[in-house]
């Protein structure tokens, strides 16, 4: 950091008589770094519709990320929260059989009309669990 600071500083120190140029620099600096942030979320992983998975529970892309819809036959209510059974199939991640239990505590709001489970570091680790508006 230290050397970026000294090299806008220099940068500014050259361009103090030029002080419009210097702002218009700074602001095309901004505009090119909010494109470059705008582009990288279009490409974060998410569902179809108009949400996205929370960063904290999606790594990866729509090809390797964890995070994915499950068939709602998979999810079976309790008193106290979720039972979730995937087979192969169900889940791009999932080999075998696996058996998740979420508290409806921890569980987020999915933005459509379908459950999603985010299984990350390994399929038998449930990270994040969506459920629908109408379920929870």
């Amino acid at each position: 950091m230290v050397y970026i600071k000294n090299f806008i500083d220099g940068f500014e120190g050259r361009l103090v008589h030029e002080g419009a140029t210097y702002r218009k620099a700074c602001l095309a600096g901004g505009v090119v770094m909010a494109t470059a942030l705008e582009a990288s979320t279009a490409l974060a992983h998410s569902p179809k519709g108009n949400w996205t998975y929370p960063p904290a529970c999606c790594h990866g892309d729509q090809v390797s990320g964890e995070c994915e819809k499950i068939p709602s036959l998979a999810v079976t209510p309790r008193p106290d929260g979720y039972v979730i059974i995937l087979r192969p199939g169900d889940h791009r991640k999932v080999t075998h059989q696996n058996r998740y239990f979420v508290p409806y505590d921890v569980i987020l709001p999915s933005g459509d009309d379908n459950f999603h489970i985010c299984l990350h570091p390994t399929e038998e680790h449930e990270n994040c669990f969506f459920a629908p508006a109408d379920a929870m």
